[in-house]
């Protein structure tokens, strides 16, 4: 193929050769997306419906809720129709879509992960200012900003990655359409361009990956102050699993993108793309919940009111 101008679809890698075990992948992804939603569904619907969960924590962690949802409806719908009708095939827009909401949700993702950062690191920190820093009207602004920069940087990331000419072909190495992998079958030389997309993504993700380090140091410092073991054990609960989440993601996304080509497999592919576009969405309830004994009793309250109506 000349350039991308001629092609009209790509072809996604295929998990396995033989019929049954491609039916095992569309059960598992069946299996990991009908938690998710499960999962995620509850939390939005318990934080939406719990008048006493209206607070800055459980906002955000009902719009992460939300891109985890995005992220899962994103790639593996795909993927298991895919491995249930036996095709490779993507077509051009669909995988220019599949691109720009990936993007979208794992930056929104982020964004909210940082904001959550800096909303346990006032309260630990400075607790009589939590009310006047982290107000409604300061939270819908911080949460708005998260959503509208990373429409931003996935518009952008999209643009430049589906403007470049592609000469090697149209079979990607993942079962998704993922950003390095395309470029991978550029066969442009404006180094310039990729470097500018990848620099402003860098810098912003760096920035929030400071910031996230820098809190939590000040945030351990304080909870060292404490001087009642209970109290230290209330703070750290509500620290463990926002830092359990922002480990897995950044780890993994970060190892994923940033990786020499020397080291890259199709195998290693595979298995850190599927660990930070797929698994979080369904463990990150799971993660937030075990600790939370508020959100815990709002689903199951949320659960039991709607078994006793039925």
């Amino acid at each position: 193929m000349s350039n991308s101008s001629s092609i009209s679809h790509f072809l996604l890698l295929a998990l396995a050769d033989t019929r049954q075990l491609q039916l095992l992948h569309f059960c598992l992804f069946l299996g990991i997306s009908l938690a998710a939603l499960l999962a995620n569904g509850l939390i939005i619907s318990a934080v939406a419906c719990g008048h006493h969960l209206h607070t800055p924590m459980f906002f955000f962690l009902l719009n992460l809720a939300l891109t985890d949802l995005g992220c899962i409806c994103t790639t593996v719908p795909k993927a298991m129709h895919n491995s249930l009708w036996d095709t490779r095939n993507i077509s051009y827009s669909g995988c220019a879509a599949q691109v720009f909401f990936l993007v979208f949700f794992l930056g929104t993702q982020y964004s909210l992960l940082t904001i959550m950062c800096y909303d346990r690191y006032v309260s630990i920190c400075k607790p009589l200012h939590y009310g006047t820093l982290l107000g409604s009207r300061a939270c819908s602004h911080m949460a708005a900003g998260a959503w509208a920069s990373a429409f931003l940087n996935a518009l952008m990331h999209t643009a430049n990655t589906f403007s470049l000419p592609l000469c090697h072909g149209n079979a990607l190495e993942q079962f998704f359409c993922e950003i390095p992998q395309i470029l991978k079958l550029s066969c442009s030389h404006s180094y310039l361009r990729k470097f500018v997309a990848s620099a402003f993504t860098i810098s912003l993700a760096l920035g929030c990956y400071v910031f996230i380090v820098f809190s939590y140091v000040q945030i351990f410092r304080a909870v060292l102050r404490i001087s009642s073991e209970q109290g230290r054990h209330k703070a750290l609960s509500t620290c463990l699993p926002h830092l359990a989440v922002v480990s897995l993601f950044v780890s993994t996304a970060a190892f994923s993108y940033l990786k020499s080509r020397s080291i890259s497999s199709p195998t290693l592919d595979l298995a850190l793309s599927f660990l930070y576009s797929v698994v979080p969405p369904a463990l990150n309830p799971l993660i937030y919940s075990l600790r939370n004994q508020e959100l815990k009793a709002a689903v199951w309250t949320l659960m039991t009111g709607c078994f006793q109506k039925h």
